[in-house]
């Protein structure tokens, strides 16, 4: 899907959603449920500056050394750990399933290795470096511009977007051409972000202006809107999200450039050589830029990704409107009000539930596996208290019974330690409590401890071994698939919990009560 490139002028427009009303009503309905993280982004300054002093406002910069984990660590784990923002550019949930331009070019590295993807979402105030240094995720991916001051503390992959940063003012301001007549503006930006690094630069250089800090709820198209409104005077971005954003945000315009030909890349821990080399050779496979020309070749691949995302009006609306809808279609998945009261009953926590069967059928209510595991949950009839198959279709009843098995192996399992109970319920789920014992058996032999997941683990990739299978009582088992399994939920589940930590830390009551927070928030 990678080879063939296609010429694409610098100067194109991208074009997205056209209805603006809709989709600012929908995107407030949605921050009451999942909240905005604002995806870091900056760049370098242009040399029209002038002398006059503005408020000290510093960064608050990771002073955590790297990790030593490279690539091979990565392999050996089988999976690459994503550091990202909620929402439509970098990662979103589009009927449960995993969606967004960021995530979707990197599963692409991820399955050529063989890697599974873990996302690992960005909570407000959180650092991306501090983050990706002590090793809790691998690549920072969030529309990561390059700056001298981030290439200080992280190595940069080779670019995928080249744009300029521009001031964003409302169109009834003045036509506006050079920085020295915004001295009177405030320019509101988040902290931290690659925005207030540009404007610590201009500081530097003796300009005037006023920093506004906001809120780190609200993302860089939210600062946008909130200029259109004559909530904000004016803001940053960069000259690819305006043109995106003009076709459906009325009411502003571009101001003077700050910056051009600013590169947008991966964040990768400096220590990580192998890693880089990867992901170099992967991203310059699918985008490949000349700068003297202004010119820059793309893959059929990352063609597609940009048409499904910015470009084709009609897949921006199959691939983005339930990121709008959660309010009214649920947070996970279009089952999360059948699926919530089954495991609350059950004592189940729903989001474990909902990551269960994300991976058991994608949310097809009609799915039927070669083994003859039926719906939702992927139910196996010999094994079910529904005699007659046909009502194991169906989505309510096939959730019960999901919520039943999945609580008889929590149970079982109820002795260990959380972590373990998890993993080892999940097999059990996919393998059945025999093949599972099986592999525990192995384990004991090998003198190794029987509770720890990592220990069984390795013992069902020998189950597919005859000279291990045929001495366990259940026989043959495809480990390989069971271990995939229970690392794919688990990875899930961490997501989902993230996902609705970030409903917490966001939700204001009703939507009235979030236009007004957004009100005061903006200092109305």
């Amino acid at each position: 899907m990678g080879g063939s490139f296609s010429f694409v002028d610098y100067s194109r427009v991208i074009k997205v959603m056209e209805n603006y009303n809709l989709y600012l009503i929908k995107n407030l309905l949605a921050l009451t449920v999942i909240g905005f993280i604002i995806a870091p982004a900056n760049v370098n300054v242009t040399k029209d500056i002038l002398t006059k002093p503005i408020p000290d406002v510093s960064l608050n910069l990771s002073t955590t050394e790297p990790v030593d984990l490279d690539f091979d660590a990565i392999l050996e784990r089988g999976s690459i750990r994503v550091i990202t923002n909620y929402n439509v550019g970098s990662y979103f949930l589009q009927g449960g399933l995993d969606r967004g331009f960021e995530y979707e070019f990197l599963a692409m590295f991820a399955r050529q290795h063989g890697l599974t993807v873990e996302v690992i979402l960005l909570q407000p105030g959180d650092d991306p470096v501090e983050v990706l240094n002590r090793g809790a995720g691998d690549i920072i991916a969030t529309n990561f511009i390059k700056t001298s001051l981030r290439e200080r503390q992280v190595t940069f992959s080779e670019p995928y977007k080249i744009v300029d940063q521009h001031i964003i003012l409302p169109d009834t301001s003045q036509n506006f051409t050079s920085l020295a007549q915004l001295d009177s503006i405030p320019i509101s930006v988040q902290r931290n972000s690659a925005q207030h690094e540009i404007l610590l630069e201009l500081k530097e250089q003796g300009y005037a202006f006023t920093i506004d800090l906001v809120s780190p709820e609200f993302d860089k198209e939210a600062l946008v809107v909130g200029v259109a409104e004559n909530r904000y005077k004016a803001t940053i971005a960069d000259d690819h999200q305006f043109n995106a954003m003009k076709t459906y945000v009325t009411g502003v315009q571009l101001g003077p450039r700050i910056s051009e030909a600013v590169q947008v890349g991966w964040g990768i821990r400096q220590n990580a050589e192998k890693l880089q080399k990867e992901v170099d050779k992967y991203v310059y496979g699918n985008f490949k830029h000349d700068f003297k020309q202004e010119k820059i070749w793309k893959s059929g691949y990352f063609s597609l990704l940009e048409q499904r995302y910015y470009h084709n009006q009609t897949q921006i609306e199959q691939y983005r409107n339930d990121i709008h809808e959660l309010m009214y279609h649920g947070i996970f998945s279009p089952y999360d009000h059948l699926i919530r009261p089954a495991a609350e009953q059950a004592g189940v926590d729903w989001k474990l539930a909902v990551a269960v069967m994300a991976q058991e059928s994608a949310f097809r209510p009609n799915a039927v596996s070669v083994a003859g595991a039926l719906g939702l949950m992927q139910i196996i009839p010999r094994f079910s208290q529904i005699s007659d198959e046909a009502q194991l279709m169906d989505p309510e009843i096939n959730i019960g019974e999901g919520m039943r098995y999945l609580k008889k192996h929590l149970t079982h399992y109820s002795y260990l330690d959380k972590e373990n109970q998890l993993a080892l319920s999940l097999a059990a789920y996919n393998a059945g409590m025999g093949h599972v014992a099986d592999a525990r058996r192995l384990v004991i032999d090998s003198d190794k401890n029987p509770n720890d997941w990592e220990a069984v683990s390795e013992a069902l990739l020998k189950l597919v071994d005859r000279k291990h299978y045929q001495h366990a009582r259940y026989g043959f088992v495809r480990g390989t698939e069971t271990v995939d399994y229970v690392q794919r939920i688990r990875g899930r589940y961490k997501t989902y919990q993230a996902i609705s930590q970030l409903a917490n830390n966001t939700a204001r009551g009703d939507v009235e009560e979030t236009l007004l927070a957004m009100g005061k928030m903006a200092g109305k």
